[in-house]
């Protein structure tokens, strides 16, 4: 705070200057300008008695070394899977590129030399390809538009993100006809995202039989839950859920989820991934918050 505990002893909460903040609800993060420094603090508070006279605690923790080693952490993360797609698309192209030079450079190169450029250059080409997909897919996430709301029902869009996959039937468990405010083009491409994922899961060759897929809406409270249902193999490690290119896919882009949940949070919602207990297979949650109308149609 920019005292010395020497300085803070015996002064009122007016003198520290946090007297409006024993007004305000605890469990809350604020960001807050102090003498000397300036941050994200987290405020907690609670009431006790001491020899019958009421008091006031007040607990102020500075987050600033918190949230600088968790985006440290974000960075390494984000770095490391960006080299890891730049090195597997650089280095077959330069070791590809070395060897045909090294061919180009002989007096007497082999008859089938052609075919060897041809399948060289074909592989340069698709690992190009590759590359650009990679980046197109990093200036979607970067560049997401903030949504355009207006009235959105949720099960017809539901409908649509399941009538859109063809390799597999997905089953639709309709609830009551919702109508919120949201931008339908975002959220139908989220639940197109999420679908996809939920048939690729359950389509996975390392199961024998292909199970299903479900997908659904119930209103819950204040917001509407959707949720995707699948039988693939589960999630093995929920950790890189969400981190940025992170893919176990073949030909993934790894953005997938990380935009989805974009959206879900531009709209003051939530995207959640877990296992389910009771079969095999994944549960992805959306849940949006119901407009001020909120009405059942």
């Amino acid at each position: 705070m920019g005292m010395t505990q020497e300085r803070m002893m015996g002064r009122s909460a007016h003198d520290l200057r946090l007297d409006n903040l024993l007004n305000q609800p605890g469990g809350r993060t604020i960001r807050m300008s102090f003498p000397g420094r300036e941050g994200r603090w987290a405020i907690q508070q609670t009431s006790f008695r001491e020899r019958g006279v009421p008091h006031q605690l007040l607990l102020i923790s500075d987050l600033s070394r918190a949230l600088r080693e968790e985006e440290r952490q974000a960075w390494q993360r984000l770095i490391r899977v960006l080299g890891h797609e730049l090195n597997n698309s650089l280095a077959p192209i330069k070791s590809i590129a070395g060897t045909l030079r090294s061919l180009a450079s002989r007096p007497n190169r082999p008859e089938d030399w052609n075919q060897d450029v041809e399948r060289g250059l074909e592989v340069i080409e698709s690992r190009a390809d590759a590359l650009s997909r990679f980046m197109q897919a990093y200036t979607k996430l970067a560049r997401l538009p903030a949504p355009t709301f207006s009235k959105v029902q949720i099960g017809s869009l539901v409908r649509h993100a399941a009538g859109v996959e063809a390799r597999l039937p997905v089953e639709v468990v309709a609830g009551d006809e919702v109508t919120l405010a949201g931008d339908p083009d975002q959220l139908e491409q989220l639940l197109i995202n999420v679908v996809r994922n939920a048939v690729d899961a359950s389509l996975d060759p390392s199961i024998r039989t292909p199970g299903s897929v479900q997908v659904g809406w119930a209103v819950n409270g204040l917001s509407v839950e959707v949720f995707i249902r699948d039988q693939g193999p589960g999630l093995l490690n929920s950790n890189n859920l969400f981190v940025p290119f992170f893919t176990t896919k073949s030909g993934g882009s790894g953005i997938g989820l990380v935009l989805s949940r974009q959206i879900a949070e531009a709209h003051g919602g939530t995207l959640t991934l877990e296992n389910r207990r009771d079969v095999r297979g994944c549960q992805a949650t959306l849940r949006l918050p119901l407009d001020s109308h909120g009405a059942l149609q």
